[in-house]
């Protein structure tokens, strides 16, 4: 992720508001970036002393706030400030089940996600008081942006002051060519599972040989299962603070009828999670 200097938030007036805006005006004031919000709407005068009250009781920002409000369709709206705003990352207000509120998750975070030009973060679990960053999960996976994303993850680990940091070595179970009907299939199966793991460590490593680090406990986690929905539940389980997953490449139009990799993170987010561009 590119140096954060500009950070976009969607404003909802939703019950979490309080919460995204506190969130946001932390992480504005970790980067030392200049925060704007936008509000997909009609300005009004109770909306904008509504907005002006949180603002006065979160910490002071180091950088005036911007307000912007703008009526149009919410995906184009915050699209369109991205672009003339040259944000380096939106923030979007989500929870956690898209079928029950899809104002900024669901359909349209799918949208943001798939076209923003920043990277983005979706808090489903924002907090007035700070609540400290304990396990960050990030994927490992074979890709030209993983490494930018490794290195972005350590970054947060060390401005978040959180020392646990679990890299995921997503393996697709197509990778094993061994079907599995017998004891000798099986011992087959785990000789190339074991393989493969070497494999995914040994090109991990490689890539934390370029990163320093002094206070972050590091594990890797290989992983067997569809590319996506392996990390998300890993994340689920583990009780991660944050997951860290690459932006999506694009997508063909049968990626985009079946699910595909952070199509089972945005349907059900197991944590806060940032995409990265």
């Amino acid at each position: 992720m590119q140096e954060t200097q500009k950070i976009l938030i969607g404003i909802a007036f939703s019950p979490n508001l309080k919460a995204n805006i506190f969130e946001a005006v932390r992480l504005a004031n970790m980067f030392e970036a200049e925060l704007v919000g936008v509000h997909v709407g009609p300005k009004s005068e109770e909306k904008k002393s509504d907005l002006n009250t949180i603002l006065s009781k979160a910490e002071p920002l180091k950088k005036p706030f911007k307000s912007i409000w703008k009526e149009g369709k919410p995906v184009d709206v915050i699209l369109e400030t991205c672009t003339q705003e040259n944000i380096d990352l939106l923030i979007l207000g989500a929870i956690q089940k898209e079928n029950l509120y899809k104002y900024y998750v669901g359909s349209i975070a799918r949208k943001i996600t798939r076209k923003a030009p920043c990277s983005v973060l979706l808090l489903i679990k924002p907090s007035v008081e700070r609540i400290p960053c304990k396990h960050i999960v990030v994927n490992g996976l074979k890709d030209d942006k993983t490494e930018d994303t490794i290195k972005t993850a350590f970054d947060l680990s060390n401005k978040l002051n959180c020392n646990k940091l679990t890299i995921v070595e997503e393996v697709s179970q197509e990778e094993l060519h061994v079907k599995v009907n017998d004891d000798k299939s099986l011992r087959k199966a785990n000789i190339v599972k074991e393989r493969l793991r070497t494999r995914e460590d040994q090109r991990v490593k490689h890539i934390l040989e370029d990163i320093e680090n002094k206070n972050i406990t590091v594990n890797t986690q290989p992983i067997f299962g569809k590319r996506g929905y392996s990390i998300g539940h890993y994340a689920k389980v583990k009780r991660a603070d944050l997951l860290v997953m690459n932006a999506p490449n694009k997508l063909r139009l049968l990626d985009r009828i079946f699910p595909h990799d952070i199509e089972y993170i945005l349907s059900e987010l197991p944590t806060d999670v940032l995409i990265v561009k």
